[in-house]
């Protein structure tokens, strides 16, 4: 299983991004997936999850409200629509492939991981 991130950059507070993870076809269609950040000296942190139909989503409370997750099945691919970024968005984000159907918060809900992408946001 193989997941490529993308759509990461620098931008100014108060910017939008899109993140995309593009999965490979043997997978994902039928799990559940998330997205995860990492800042530096800081663990690994969940930030969203989908289901494998986009039936349920979930987000941290420090993104609701800004952040909106979706996935395009056909086209093996999940996003990120990230608006009103704040410098503390800054962190490389990880995309991940549940175990299930519906995934959750925790990274052992987790099987396979991308590269990550990094955001980073300047005050």
């Amino acid at each position: 299983v193989q997941l490529q991130a993308s759509g990461g950059g620098l931008v100014q507070a108060g910017d939008s991004l899109r993140l995309s993870c593009v999965a490979s076809r043997r997978t994902s269609s039928n799990n559940g997936m998330g997205w995860f950040r990492q800042a530096p000296g800081k663990e690994r942190e969940f930030v969203s999850s989908i289901s494998w139909n986009g039936s349920r989503r979930s987000y941290a409370d420090s993104v609701k409200g800004r952040f909106t997750i979706s996935r395009d099945n056909a086209k093996n691919t999940m996003y990120l629509q990230m608006n009103s970024l704040k410098p503390e968005d800054t962190a490389v984000y990880y995309c991940g492939v549940g175990r299930y159907s519906s995934a959750g918060s925790a990274l052992s809900d987790y099987n396979y991981w991308g590269q990550g992408t990094l955001v980073t946001v300047s005050s």
